[in-house]
């Protein structure tokens, strides 16, 4: 059985790992060779998520990764007064990895597996690949190439006009297991712990009708601090923000996957946890073809999407329900509204089902 990944990415990376280990020929195509990996970029991997990975992906090591037990939502509209908390002290809500930690613990295990090559593209590889039989199935991770803008630009799009500036604290040593988000009028700013003398920060601001530079950024990061006594704050890099599904999941024997499929806003830290789940359904679907000795087929593929497309547009809609809601409440003047979110943030049924919520999706 051989399956060919397009793209070079932690998407690609971490579902040829897991296809690996089911003793599976997989080949990652790709068209540029990452020489730099940016070290100021992290995701959080939810508990649930981190489970399967461990199990399913790669052990990772546990000094690369980075306990949360704590969740505090503030407003800049009440200062120092939390208006949503949410934690367990006992298992933890998640774990936060550097990006380029993962990728090369990823890398380091695949290169040394019989079952794995690594491939630059040349020539006309894609106007040949779905003729090419010698790929079971082929797995498309980059969004940019013909293939993408061909068979899955057929997307129900929105854009934030927001855009994500991340930079990576260093600062004096102190218990740092509980992550911040504050919505300011200028858009969510997220403190993440990685160590205890570092965290990563995440401000996701309006750009529609003005762009920031790097020094305006810092400014904010150092206005809204919580309680870090900062040494050092690494570059600070942008991408722009918006929320996609894709219409279209497959076509013939090529599957799309990661962010071609589903994009959305990083306020709750969901992405790259929507990705994993995906990995863990469609590894479940290629098991269960191998456990009854059947070919690996495109039939595989649209299983997938049955099972994922609708669950992948609820939750991701519903991530964005929050955006437009805090983005409503800066709107209000009215210091009310942030204390009925206070006032649900107390009931804890309702905490622990957004707690499962962000932890397995809609799984729960």
């Amino acid at each position: 059985m051989n399956i060919c990944i397009i793209g070079d990415g932690l998407t690609s990376l971490s579902l040829a790992k897991n296809l690996i280990n089911k003793k599976i020929n997989v080949h990652v195509c790709h068209q540029k060779k990452i020489n730099n990996l940016p070290t100021n970029r992290t995701i959080g991997i939810s508990k649930n998520n981190m489970d399967f990975f461990m199990k399913q992906i790669l052990k990772i090591n546990k000094k690369n990764t980075w306990e949360i037990k704590q969740i505090e939502i503030y407003s800049s509209k009440i200062k120092n007064n939390k208006i949503l908390n949410f934690q367990d002290k006992k298992n933890g809500l998640f774990n936060m990895i550097k990006n380029d930690h993962l990728y090369k613990s990823l890398e380091r295990k695949l290169l040394i597996s019989k079952f794995f090559k690594k491939k630059m593209i040349k020539n006309d590889f894609y106007g040949q690949i779905l003729d090419n039989k010698k790929y079971d199935l082929i797995i498309n991770c980059d969004l940019n190439n013909p293939i993408s803008k061909k068979y899955f630009s057929n997307k129900i799009a929105k854009n934030y006009y927001n855009d994500a500036y991340v930079t990576i604290l260093k600062h004096e040593k102190l218990k740092n297991d509980t992550a911040i988000q504050i919505f300011t009028k200028f858009g969510p700013i997220a403190f993440l712990p990685v160590s205890n003398t570092e965290t990563s920060v995440v401000c996701s601001l309006d750009t529609k009708d003005k762009k920031y530079i790097d020094n305006e950024v810092l400014d904010l990061i150092k206005e809204n601090n919580p309680k870090f006594k900062i040494k050092k704050i690494l570059k600070v890099s942008s991408f722009k923000l918006q929320l996609s599904n894709s219409r279209n999941y497959y076509y013939k024997n090529i599957l799309g996957f990661g962010d071609l499929l589903h994009k959305i806003h990083p306020l709750a830290g969901q992405g790259f946890n929507m990705t994993i789940r995906d990995i863990k359904v469609l590894s479940e679907i290629i098991q269960n073809r191998i456990d009854l000795g059947m070919q690996l087929d495109s039939s595989i593929l649209e299983e997938f999407e049955k099972k994922t497309k609708h669950l992948n547009f609820i939750f991701s809609n519903g991530i964005d329900f929050i955006y437009e809601f805090f983005k409503l409440e800066k709107q209000i003047k009215n210091k009310k509204v942030n204390k009925i979110i206070k006032y649900f943030g107390e009931n804890k049924k309702l905490t622990n089902y957004f707690i499962k919520f962000a932890d397995a999706g809609l799984n729960i």
